[in-house]
């Protein structure tokens, strides 16, 4: 089942001489519970493609359909309540409330969304991110990969339709990172969560479903794993 279309999304920056094409007519989709992983050069275009996915910036041209829904034809207040209910974002930095515990962090897009916490979710989530234990500490008693995990319930409590990760390991050591890497693999396996993340770590990105690189703005589908 198609959950994300893509068609001819282009993003320019600039005019005149100093004009930037960031993105050129690139068009893609996904199925639901596809993980699916992003790679390329520094200044390729990696950021910009996610950032446009997840309507944080608004493209030159073209539409990204979620589930049907064009994003871009949303105002902004519409496009933000959709955003916030339908689409979860991991980043590099962890982007933590640090007077918030564990399970609280978790539990905010759903306050902030006026939604009662289910508590057997929650815990469900714990289970699976490792943090059972943890559940009360503050980010600043956690390490570095823990709290990347954080990052990842926060994005899951939603069961949003897409996760899009932003190079969610580039801060972590490479045991960390595979923690985050198998996390991410389980959500996907275990709730159907369709994810598009960017990495430069072509090791990491083999064990997505499906691979794209981007250069110079132009995206290539290189098929099953690298």
């Amino acid at each position: 089942m198609e959950i994300l279309k893509v068609q001819n999304l282009s993003k320019i920056y600039g005019q005149g001489e100093s004009q930037v094409k960031a993105l050129s007519e690139v068009t893609f989709s996904m199925d639901k519970g596809e993980f699916a992983a992003v790679v390329g050069e520094s200044g390729s275009g990696k950021s910009t493609l996610l950032h446009c996915v997840g309507g944080l910036d608004t493209p030159t041209g073209g539409k990204v359909l979620l589930d049907g829904e064009d994003l871009f034809t949303l105002d902004e207040r519409k496009r933000t309540v959709f955003r916030r209910r339908n689409i979860g974002f991991v980043f590099q930095a962890f982007h933590l409330i640090e007077e918030l515990n564990v399970e609280q962090n978790i539990a905010f897009p759903l306050l902030l969304d006026s939604q009662k916490p289910d508590q057997e979710k929650i815990e469900e989530l714990l289970g699976l991110l490792g943090l059972s234990s943890r559940r009360k500490h503050l980010p600043s008693q956690l390490s570095g990969g823990q709290q990347q995990r954080v990052a990842i319930g926060r994005a899951l409590i939603m069961h949003p339709m897409l996760i899009l990760a932003d190079e969610p390991t580039g801060n972590l050591d490479s045991k960390s990172s595979r923690d985050v890497m198998d996390l991410l693999i389980r959500a996907s396996r275990n709730y159907q969560q369709t994810i598009l993340m960017i990495t430069h770590n072509d090791n990491l990105a083999a064990d997505a479903d499906r691979v794209f690189r981007v250069t110079d703005g132009h995206l290539m589908d290189m098929g099953r794993g690298v």
